[in-house]
């Protein structure tokens, strides 16, 4: 997906906790069994850090994430009142990757493309290289080992 689409879903995104989830997998690259597994602990403010715990192949990682992402996941802290661990909850405990999926469906309709969790891990990682990023650093990211 291009820089530009990335911004029409994010400005077409009212609710607070929706946009977290874009911005989440758009700026760190997360998988979404990584995302919904997201723990408030597991965010390093004073770095912009993430620390991903048991990714894929249950590996451990770190990843970055936005100053803009910040300022919204501050504004998220301070208007819930969480009764789990996880960053995001839904009615039963932490939020379900079907939920996510739905939320960026919905999205996708709105500017007449299909939008999946993947998509927006990959169009992260390919903004990185096209910005002259190195791609071994990349590769860390993302979570790869090849």
């Amino acid at each position: 997906m291009s820089k530009e689409k990335i911004k029409l879903i994010l400005n077409l995104c009212f609710n607070l906790k929706h946009r977290l989830v874009v911005k989440l997998l758009y700026s760190s690259g997360l998988r979404l069994q990584e995302l919904v597994d997201l723990k408030r602990e597991d965010i390093d403010f004073d770095r912009s850090l993430i620390n991903v715990r048991k990714g894929k192949g249950k590996k451990d990682r770190v990843t970055l994430f936005s100053d803009s992402l910040k300022n919204d996941l501050l504004k998220y802290y301070s208007t819930n009142e969480f009764k789990t661990k996880y960053l995001f909850e839904g009615r039963k405990g932490k939020y379900s990757k079907k939920s996510v999926q739905e939320i960026l469906k919905k999205l996708g309709k709105n500017i007449g493309i299909k939008v999946t969790p993947h998509m927006i891990r990959h169009s992260f990682a390919t903004h990185l290289l096209e910005a002259g990023t190195d791609i071994r650093y990349i590769q860390k990211l993302l979570g790869h080992s090849d």
